[in-house]
């Protein structure tokens, strides 16, 4: 016989930690719907944000280098699959509920721009004054009414927990603003766990495009990142001496394993220290349960220094994401003075929304290489790497 979704909420609550965010705790949707048979709550959540268009879309949109620079350079889609591998270890490992911390991750830059944080900055700039742009709360508008799937409701309908944990998704990039309904301190510990899973892998993984398009050096990481240098060196007393491209891959592997191990350590102390016993004392607790050590914290600002110097600024990578953003400022003020030729989806909500956001809804759903393909249609210009 087929596990119900009655037998997996019972397995939740026998295998997890009191202060999990359980499936069958939940706050429920918008709009109802009959519960799934054979899933929990939270895995229809994962399969919806899965199968939608805008995760798709993450396939073509830059990470760090512009999309299309590199085959073995990431994407948005490889870092997003990297961020929620990353946010189940960690949740796992605090017995606390997987599909749900997974589910966030996956979601959590569903609403991201064309050509990463430039082109972020860029919309925000052409929206101000009307109603800005910030790619967390276009991931909810997204995920609440620009995705269009289901008969009954626009959106993809997920649990009030998804929601709370894109709304309240924060990183060193991330700063979302306040959103009503979402008023408690904190949110669960799962997306806690999505944040510090997504700072986890961008910085090691950017780490590891760095050194594969030539930009960053091991030399020059172990003179100036006391992170490479730890891990380096507990890599060569374990494994002696290693092929190049093994011994790159294993240093930044054992950097993840260090900040993985390091959060679950903390954060299962300051849980402890906390008291809490249920997933709503977490949301009304304080201060956020799922952190660095001060020392890893240290460490870790040390290499986003290091990164924003030596990668993110480096014009190898800014300079074509510069030309790119420029694009899309071109392509904004042509939509403005042609709507007709925005998306039949966004141009359907023109009335409701006013014509700059409709216009910036079909740039933001884009993925760099549309731009490109629009651009050189519309203006003849055509991109140059």
């Amino acid at each position: 016989m087929p596990r119900t979704r009655q037998e997996l909420e019972t397995n939740e609550r026998q295998f997890l930690a009191p202060f999990a965010q359980f499936s069958g705790d939940t706050r429920g949707r918008k709009f109802k719907e009959p519960p799934p048979l054979w899933r929990t709550q939270y895995q229809r959540d994962r399969d919806r944000v899965i199968h939608s268009r805008a995760f798709r879309r993450l396939e073509y949109k830059t990470q760090v280098f512009l999309n299309g620079t590199g085959d073995h350079l990431r994407t948005r889609l490889t870092h997003t699959i990297e961020v929620a591998a990353i946010s189940r270890n960690i949740s796992s490992a605090l017995r606390l509920n997987t599909d749900l911390a997974e589910t966030i991750a996956l979601a959590h830059d569903l609403g991201h721009s064309p050509f990463g944080h430039k082109g972020e900055t860029a919309l925000a700039r052409l929206m101000k004054g009307h109603g800005g742009f910030e790619h967390n709360q276009h991931s909810l508008r997204i995920v609440e009414d620009l995705e269009e799937k289901y008969p009954g409701f626009s959106g993809l309908n997920l649990s009030w927990e998804v929601l709370e944990g894109l709304a309240k998704h924060q990183t060193a990039y991330d700063h979302p603003g306040r959103r009503k309904g979402f008023d408690a301190k904190n949110s669960s510990l799962e997306a806690q766990i999505a944040n510090l899973a997504d700072e986890i892998t961008y910085y090691s993984h950017d780490l590891d495009d760095g050194l594969d398009s030539g930009l960053l050096s091991e030399q020059h990481l172990t003179e100036n990142v006391r992170i490479w240098t730890h891990a380096a060196s507990e890599v060569k007393d374990e494994h002696g001496k290693l092929p190049d491209e093994c011994r790159r891959y294993f240093t930044i592997r054992t950097i993840i394993d260090m900040q993985i191990k390091d959060v679950v350590e903390t954060s299962e102390q300051l849980i402890a220290a906390a008291k809490v016993q249920s997933a709503d004392e977490v949301r009304r607790f304080p201060k956020a349960l799922i952190q660095y050590s001060p020392e890893r914290r240290k460490l870790n600002l040390e290499l986003r220094d290091y990164l924003y110097k030596n990668l993110y600024y480096n014009p190898v990578v800014h300079q074509p994401n510069l030309r790119a953003v420029k694009m899309l400022e071109q392509l904004f003020k042509y939509y403005l003075a042609h709507p007709k030729e925005i998306g039949d989806n966004s141009r359907k909500r023109l009335k409701k929304t006013g014509l700059h956001r409709a216009v910036c809804d079909y740039l933001a759903g884009m993925t760099d290489r549309y731009v490109m393909i629009e651009c050189e249609r519309i203006l003849g210009k055509s991109f140059e790497f």
